[in-house]
C-alpha cells in the first residue's frame, strides 16, 4: 500500500525503512528531498507574500496646478509624511485650476469628468487642498463619494462657519496671519504711519483681501491703511514708487490683476513688486520669501502638507476622522536677512524662534574653531597663573567675609532681640522642624515659664485643653502648606488665670526661597472676647424681649380685639334681621359695613399669626413656611416657589422659629425691593445642619452698602442666626439676583436638648 501524501513526514520515512515492500533505499532518499523542497518552496512564498504591501489610494484635488509652487511644496510634503507608509500607497492628482479657468460652467465640468472617472475606482481617501475642492466634495461627498474620509488644507480659517463639516472631514484651516505680520512690521519700523495692502482680483485674492480686512481693522485708529487691489500691475508698480515715508507694504496675493492679466503670484509678481516698492515689503506666504521681501507670519505650504500626511497616515492605520481634531493653521515666523539688512532693520527685535533666510555667516562664525584654539593656547598658561593667585586671594576674602558675617549675624541676633523684648507682645520663632527656637521676655512674663520651659512643644502646656487639639491642628497645618496662620486659644497666664489670646503666624523664608521656619505674635484679646459675648447677649436679650413683645401683641389681638370685631360682626347682622323693611340701599350699605368688617378681622387675625404663629408648635417648620409662601404669594400676586427637603420631624423651638422669621423678613424685603415676580424657598435638613435659601431673579444689590445702611433687616437675620450658633450669607450682585441662605448646626439642637 502507498503511503497516504497528508501523514506526517516521520510517518513516511517509517514505511520506506520497515514495510514489508518497501523501495529501494535511493528512492527513500529522493522522496526526502522532494518534500524537502516543497517545504522550502512553501516558505518563500510566504515570505513573498508578506513582503508585498496592501495598496492604499489617495485622491488628491489641488485648487492650482502645478505652477504654483504652494501646490509642489504641498505635495511634497504629503509624500515625505508617506513615505514611510506600512501600505502601498497609490497618489491621484488632480487640478481644479480655478485661477486659470474660473467659470462656473467650466469648473463644473471639472466636476463631473472626476466624478465619471473615478465612479469605477473608489479611492481609500480624499485630499482636498484649497476651498474650491473641499466645496466640491461638500456637494458630491454624499452622493458619489459616501463614507470616504476627507482630509482638506488650503482652506482659510475664516470660511470654516461657511462650511457644514460631517464626521468624515478633518483637516487643517490655513491661517493668515495679517495682524501679527503687521505687528512685526511696526517692531522692525516703529515710526510706521501708512501701510498698504496690495492683492489680485480673483475670487481667491478678494477672499484673501477680506480676511486681511478683518484682521486689521483693529490698526485703524492708529495707521493709515490703503487697499491696492482693484489696479493694473503698471498702475500698482507706479503707486509703490511714490509711496509716503515711514510706509510698510503688506502683500496678499496677486495671480490676476485689473486688466485680467494672470500672474505666478511667487515668481512674477512678487518680484515686480518688491523691486517697484520704496518701503519695506511684507507678504503672507514662504513661497513668496527670496525676492527682496522682509518676511512675516507665514503660512508654511511644506509644513501644512507634513501635517496633511500625518493626519493621512493616521486615518490609513483606523482612526475615525472624527476622533482627530482640526489643526489650527501651519504657521512660523520666517524672514529674509539680506532684506533686513538692505532696510536697516535689526534682527533683535524679531519674535523669538524666528527662522531667518539668507544669513551671511560673521568673521565669527566662519573662523571661531580657529580663534577658539588660538586664544587656548595663548591663555592657558596665563589662566593656571591667574588662577593660583586668585585662588590665595579668594582664600584670604572668604575668611575675612566670614568674620563679618558671623559678627553681622551675632549684631542681627542681638538687635532682633533687644527689639522684641521691648515690644509689648508676646513674640515667638519656630524652626522647620515645628518646634519652637525663641520666645521674648513679653511671652515669659506674660506665662510666668523659663525660657527652657517653652522652648520645643513646652508652650503647648499652657494652652486650655479644650483649645488644644484645634490649636496645635491649625499650627501643623500651616507648616505643612507654609502659610500665615491666624487662631484664637485660652493661655495660663502666669496667675493660673486663662486668657484669650490672638496668635498670628508668618513662615520665614531665605533670600533663595528655601524655608526656615515661622514667626509670630499673640495679643491678649480677652476684654474683645468679654466684650463680643456682653453683645451677644445683649442682642438674645432683645430679640426675646421682641418675641415676647409680638406673643402678647398677637394674644390681645386674636382674643380680644378679633373677638370684638367677630362680636360686632354678628350684632350687625342681627340688625340687618331686625329690621327687613329697611330700603334696599340702607340694607346694601348694611351688608358693605358688615363685609368690610369681617374683612379686618381677617387681617388682624392673619397679623396676629404673622407676629406670632401657633401653628409653629404644633404643625413645624415645614407647614408653617409653606402655608408662609402660599398666603404671601396670593396677597402680592407673586410666584413663590417652595421646597423641602430632610427636614427634621423634631426641631428645637428656638431654631424653627429663627428660621421662621429669617424666611419673613427675607422674603418680605424681596418682593418688596428685588422687583422680580418668581422666588424659590429651599429648606433642606442635613445630618449635622439645616439650610434655609430664599432665592430671587431680581435687580440684586452690593451686601456690603446694605449692611452699612440704616436698614435692620440684614443685621436682625444674622444676629438670629448668632443665637442658634448658625451663619448668614448673601451672595448677590446688582443686575443679577439675590440668594440669603441661613445655615443653622444640628448640635446646636442637641444643645439646646440638654440644657
Amino acid at each position: 500500500m502507498q503511503p497516504s501524501p497528508h501523514r506526517p513526514r516521520t510517518q513516511l520515512v517509517n514505511l520506506c525503512a520497515d514495510s514489508p515492500n518497501r523501495q529501494p533505499l535511493g528512492v527513500c532518499r529522493l522522496s526526502r528531498v522532494a518534500l524537502l523542497c516543497f517545504v522550502f518552496a512553501c516558505l518563500f512564498q510566504a515570505i513573498a507574500r508578506a513582503q508585498v504591501k496592501e495598496v492604499r489610494r489617495v485622491l488628491i484635488f489641488y485648487e492650482l496646478g502645478l505652477s504654483s509652487p504652494g501646490v509642489d511644496l504641498v505635495d511634497e510634503g504629503i509624500r515625505k509624511a508617506l513615505e514611510n507608509s506600512p501600505y502601498q500607497i497609490e497618489l491621484y492628482r488632480e487640478y481644479l485650476e480655478t485661477t486659470l479657468f474660473p467659470a462656473p460652467g467650466t469648473q463644473q465640468e471639472f466636476r463631473q469628468w472626476y466624478v465619471h472617472k473615478y465612479r469605477d475606482l473608489k479611492p481609500d481617501l480624499i485630499i482636498a487642498a484649497g476651498p474650491s475642492p473641499l466645496r466640491f466634495l461638500l456637494d458630491s461627498h454624499e452622493k458619489f463619494f459616501s463614507g470616504i474620509p476627507v482630509v482638506f488644507c488650503g482652506t482659510p480659517e475664516g470660511q470654516a462657519e461657511h462650511l457644514q463639516l460631517d464626521s468624515h472631514f478633518t483637516g487643517i484651516w490655513e491661517t493668515f496671519e495679517a495682524a501679527k505680520t503687521l505687528d512685526v512690521a511696526l517692531l522692525l519700523q516703529p515710526g510706521t504711519k501708512h501701510a498698504v495692502v496690495i492683492g489680485g482680483t480673483t475670487a481667491v485674492d478678494r477672499q484673501l483681501k477680506i480676511l486681511v480686512k478683518e484682521e486689521l481693522r483693529g490698526y485703524e485708529s492708529r495707521l493709515d491703511i490703503t487697499y491696492l487691489t482693484d489696479f493694473t500691475m503698471p498702475q500698482l508698480l507706479e503707486n509703490l514708487k511714490h509711496l509716503p515715508p515711514h510706509t510698510i507694504v503688506l502683500l496678499t496675493d496677486i495671480a490676476e490683476d485689473a486688466a485680467g492679466t494672470k500672474f505666478v503670484a511667487s515668481t512674477q509678481a512678487t518680484p515686480m513688486v518688491v523691486s517697484a516698492a520704496n518701503s519695506p515689503v511684507f507678504s503672507l506666504s514662504d513661497v513668496d520669501l527670496g525676492h527682496g521681501e522682509v518676511g512675516g507670519d507665514f503660512t508654511s505650504f511644506a509644513k501644512e502638507g507634513e501635517v496633511v500626511g500625518g493626519i493621512v497616515r493616521r486615518i490609513l492605520k483606523g482612526e475615525k476622522p472624527q476622533d482627530i481634531p482640526v489643526v489650527n493653521g501651519a504657521n512660523v515666523y520666517m524672514f529674509d536677512w539680506r532684506a533686513l539688512k538692505h532696510w536697516g532693520l535689526k534682527v533683535s527685535n524679531l519674535p523669538p524662534g524666528s527662522i531667518l533666510l539668507n544669513r551671511q555667516p560673521t568673521v565669527w562664525e566662519m573662523y571661531k574653531r580657529r580663534i577658539i584654539a588660538g586664544i587656548f593656547v595663548l591663555l592657558a598658561q596665563t589662566l593656571v597663573i591667574i588662577g593660583l593667585l586668585r585662588q590665595r586671594a579668594r582664600r584670604r576674602e572668604t575668611e575675612a567675609q566670614l568674620a563679618l558675617s558671623f559678627e553681622a549675624v551675632r549684631e542681627s541676633e542681638e538687635r532682633f532681640r533687644l527689639v522684641a523684648d521691648a515690644a509689648p507682645v508676646m513674640i515667638w520663632v519656630a524652626g522647620t522642624d515645628r518646634l519652637c527656637t525663641y520666645f521674648n521676655s513679653t511671652s515669659l512674663r506674660f506665662t510666668g515659664r523659663s525660657l527652657e520651659e517653652q522652648l520645643g512643644n513646652g508652650w503647648t502646656k499652657e494652652v486650655h485643653p479644650d483649645d488644644l487639639q484645634g490649636c496645635w491642628e491649625a499650627y501643623a497645618k500651616a507648616f505643612d502648606g507654609r502659610e500665615p496662620f491666624e487662631m484664637e486659644y485660652r493661655l495660663r497666664r502666669h496667675d493660673g488665670v486663662y486668657r484669650w489670646v490672638l496668635d498670628l503666624g508668618v513662615p520665614r523664608f531665605k533670600t533663595d526661597g528655601s524655608f526656615v521656619g515661622y514667626i509670630g505674635s499673640c495679643i491678649d484679646v480677652t476684654e474683645r472676647k468679654l466684650a463680643e459675648e456682653a453683645l451677644s447677649s445683649v442682642s438674645r436679650k432683645l430679640i426675646e424681649a421682641h418675641e415676647d413683645e409680638r406673643t402678647w401683641i398677637a394674644r390681645e389681638l386674636h382674643d380680644d380685639i378679633n373677638q370684638q370685631i367677630a362680636l360686632l360682626t354678628v350684632n350687625l347682622e342681627r340688625l340687618k334681621q331686625d329690621f327687613p323693611a329697611l330700603a334696599p340701599a340702607v340694607i346694601q350699605r348694611l351688608e358693605e359695613i358688615i363685609e368690610h368688617v369681617s374683612g379686618l378681622g381677617s387681617e388682624i387675625q392673619a397679623l396676629s399669626h404673622r407676629l406670632h404663629s401657633s401653628k409653629l408648635e404644633y404643625l413645624g417648620i415645614e407647614a408653617v413656611a409653606s402655608s408662609f409662601c402660599r398666603e404671601l404669594s396670593e396677597k402680592h400676586g407673586v410666584q413663590i416657589d417652595f421646597h423641602s427637603d430632610g427636614v427634621p420631624k423634631e426641631l428645637p423651638q428656638e431654631i424653627a422659629l429663627c428660621l421662621f422669621r429669617i424666611l419673613q423678613e427675607s422674603l418680605q424685603n424681596a418682593i418688596k425691593h428685588s422687583r422680580s415676580e418668581w422666588f424659590e424657598v429651599r429648606l433642606r435638613g442635613a445630618p449635622n445642619e439645616i439650610e434655609l435659601s430664599v432665592r430671587d431673579a431680581g435687580i440684586g444689590f452690593s451686601p456690603e452698602e446694605a449692611m452699612r445702611g440704616r436698614g435692620l433687616g440684614l443685621t436682625s437675620m444674622r444676629e438670629r442666626l448668632k443665637l442658634v450658633d448658625g451663619e448668614l450669607s448673601i451672595d448677590s450682585e446688582p443686575g443679577l439676583g439675590t440668594i440669603i441662605r441661613g445655615t443653622v448646626p444640628l448640635r446646636f439642637a442637641s444643645k439646646a436638648a440638654q440644657a
